[in-house]
């Protein structure tokens, strides 16, 4: 059923930047193919947010890894660990969602997340949290809280941080990572799979599952993907992120606007390309590779012909400007309108000061004229060209209303 433990590590080790530990994941292995045990794989999402952006495929990746080798994912949706919200990285307490807000969100999650995994019954169970920290009573919780000391919650650098800045930390923060880990406690997890920010929630599992008597999962730690700014992680809140349901034209736009820099480690995380396929990749046209990493990226959400569709796309927009063929429309009254209005038409930008800035650092172009001043009011032609930002076109038809 399964193939070596040798191949098997060392497929499922490649990317990870930290395993506790490797020799207990080989023992584990050695344990599933002896008898016929698949592992059980968990990945917990909370859904604060109601898309799934491309750094939530590094881990999901690494499951779908464990599930072509023969064993079962466990995804868990973190609707009761998302009242609370999980401090990892943050400087503040999170607000609380609404139990509205999270069934909401959460709806979306396993179409989403099967862009990346086999969602065939016997290789991937969905459980909510809520099945088992909803019904417990408060002498559950104090029982829960036994198991960890202020001291050793204290040594998560989150909280080390804002407790020396003087930032409040509620109480109510310490019981997320006992949350999570009990999730690992109730499914019996074999793996722990997450990102580096979720090292300590992740060991906290660890040290439940022995406390119960279980033996404790492998944690398996994956790098956090940068998010477009290449600076930060990949986040909704910055707005440096691409969904995994977003349109393809949309997802290959994005990915076209990365640094040359940061393309190179997408390769990796996203790609799982090795150092070598990058470094002849390097001594390529960047543009090229770039194009051919955006073109990756659809397909994997979509498929092939979205890939090629938006290459093309692309192409005639950006690089063979040929705007009139893809531009879309928008309807105007004749007569003069400011500029701000113009470009808040298009219902692509979220306020008119994000369109203030576009214009001011020449992002908006009128049949390829650029025009900066956000004060400007123009008497717009049928059949004109507007161009905001690097991905919005559109062709002005005139109408006798708006």
């Amino acid at each position: 059923m399964f193939r070596s433990s040798d191949e098997q590590l060392k497929t499922l080790c490649a990317g990870a930047v930290q395993i506790e530990t490797a020799g207990e994941l080989r023992k584990k292995l050695d344990e599933s193919r002896a008898g016929g045990r698949p592992l059980r794989v968990k990945l917990g999402m909370d859904p604060t947010a109601p898309d799934i952006h491309l750094g939530h495929t590094v881990v999901l990746r690494k499951m779908r890894e464990f599930q072509d080798l023969g064993h079962k994912a466990v995804l868990i949706i973190g609707d009761y660990t998302a009242l609370i919200g999980d401090p990892s990285g943050k400087t503040k307490t999170r607000p609380m969602l609404s139990a509205g807000e999270i069934k909401r969100n959460a709806e979306t999650y396993f179409q989403q997340a099967g862009k990346v995994l086999d969602t065939a019954p016997d290789k991937l169970e969905i459980r909510y949290n809520s099945e088992w920290l909803a019904p417990m009573r408060l002498a559950d919780v104090i029982k829960l809280c036994s198991k960890m000391s202020v001291a050793r919650m204290m040594e998560r650098d989150t909280f080390e941080k804002r407790y020396k800045a003087g930032e409040p930390i509620s109480i109510h923060e310490f019981l997320y990572p006992l949350m999570q880990g009990y999730d690992s406690v109730c499914i019996q997890s074999d793996v722990e799979l997450g990102g580096t920010d979720q090292t300590f929630n992740n060991l906290v599992g660890r040290q439940l599952q022995t406390d119960a008597g279980q033996q404790p999962q492998i944690v398996m730690i994956m790098p956090i993907l940068p998010g477009l700014d290449g600076v930060h992680k990949m986040s909704k809140s910055l707005g440096n992120y691409i969904g995994v349901s977003e349109p393809p034209n949309e997802v290959f736009g994005k990915a076209m606007s990365i640094s040359d820099e940061l393309m190179w480690q997408w390769y990796e995380m996203l790609l799982g390309k090795t150092q070598a396929e990058v470094a002849a990749l390097k001594a390529g046209h960047p543009m090229e590779a770039k194009k051919s990493l955006a073109a990756a990226l659809v397909e994997r959400l979509h498929d092939a012909d979205a890939a090629r569709a938006a290459r093309e796309h692309f192409d005639k927009q950006f690089s063979k400007k040929k705007l009139d063929e893809v531009a879309e429309p928008i309807a105007l009254a004749a007569g003069n309108v400011g500029l701000i209005e113009l470009v808040e038409k298009t219902g692509a930008f979220k306020s008119r000061s994000d369109i203030r800035r576009v214009i001011q650092e020449g992002g908006v172009q009128l049949d390829g004229q650029k025009l900066t001043d956000p004060k400007l009011v123009i008497e717009p032609r049928a059949g004109q060209i507007l161009k905001a930002g690097k991905r919005v076109v559109r062709k002005i038809e005139l109408t006798s209303h708006a």
